[in-house]
């Protein structure tokens, strides 16, 4: 948490002081407490009443974290947390853990503002799923070196798979594999864009606690991923109609007199200096 996900999070949120945020299966409170000791409003939720219970007799700073008990899979329930109020969602390494997430994805544009986002952490799909085995191997280049690296069986088919998330882990749990595909695709179908992606590694010299376990062995296979999408419509994207990027044409004097009647959005791409301009109308920001 400390090293891989939690740098990722803050950057790709922009946690700011007075915001508001939804944390999404918030387990123990660690990541809301974290928020809140940067001054931001914190709504958080989780299934489990006992990790709740376990949250709230944690330290809240300046009593600027709400804890509920809500299941992710419920619409209603999710709705009672307030429409169109949150600035930020999260879920720190939580949607793996959910056997069903098209609720939550297809619910969220009604709980954020305009333009909010969410921001998830995963166990990363490609190299650190249900499947995935360590290998260290040596080979013979004039001295003899070893080499570790990661061996997947399956990603492309979504599918469910016990494991264990300590080494020492009492209780194997459930996790639920899906590839990269599932959750940007369900994202973008309900009126999400992509603009935010970090993939995290440990560094070289991270210790190792066992030869074959995530650290420095595997500083070039990253085992999480964080990604940020951002919300593009008040509503649901199945019913309303949305745009990627506009194709427009203005005079190159006209917008170095900034008379470009698209104020409101950033131009990304200019195809030549003339007269044609690639306007990408997603995000707003300053031209």
């Amino acid at each position: 948490m400390n090293l891989l996900c939690w740098p990722a999070l803050a950057s790709l949120l922009d946690v700011r002081p007075g915001r508001l945020y939804l944390e999404i299966a918030c387990g123990n409170g660690l990541t809301s407490r974290r928020l809140a000791a940067l001054g931001a409003q914190v709504t958080a939720f989780d299934f489990s009443a006992n990790l709740v219970e376990r949250a709230r007799a944690r330290e809240n700073p300046n009593s600027l974290i709400t804890y509920h008990v809500i299941d992710a899979t419920d619409e209603q329930q999710l709705l009672s947390l307030g429409e169109n109020i949150y600035d930020s969602a999260l879920s720190n390494m939580a949607l793996f853990d959910m056997a069903e997430i098209e609720t939550l994805f297809r619910t969220l544009p009604r709980l954020l503002k305009p333009n909010g986002v969410f921001v998830f952490s995963l166990m990363h799909p490609c190299f650190n799923n249900p499947s995935s085995m360590h290998v260290m191997e040596e080979f013979d280049d004039g001295e003899i070196k070893t080499v570790f690296s990661v061996k997947i069986s399956r990603y492309m088919t979504p599918y469910n798979a016990k494991g264990l998330a300590l080494r020492n882990q009492a209780q194997p749990q459930m996790y639920f594999g899906r590839p990269l595909q599932y959750y940007l695709n369900l994202g973008f179908e309900n009126g999400f864009v992509l603009d935010g992606f970090k993939e995290r590694a440990f560094p070289p010299d991270h210790p190792q606690t066992s030869p074959l376990g995530w650290g420095g062995n595997f500083s070039e296979i990253p085992p999480v991923l964080i990604a940020r999408l951002r919300k593009i419509s008040a509503g649901n994207s199945r019913t309303e109609p949305r745009c990627s990027c506009l194709i427009i044409q203005f005079s190159s004097k006209e917008f170095r007199q900034g008379k470009c009647p698209f104020v409101n959005f950033r131009i990304d791409v200019i195809v030549h200096s003339g007269w044609i301009g690639h306007l990408q109308s997603i995000f707003p920001g300053d031209i």
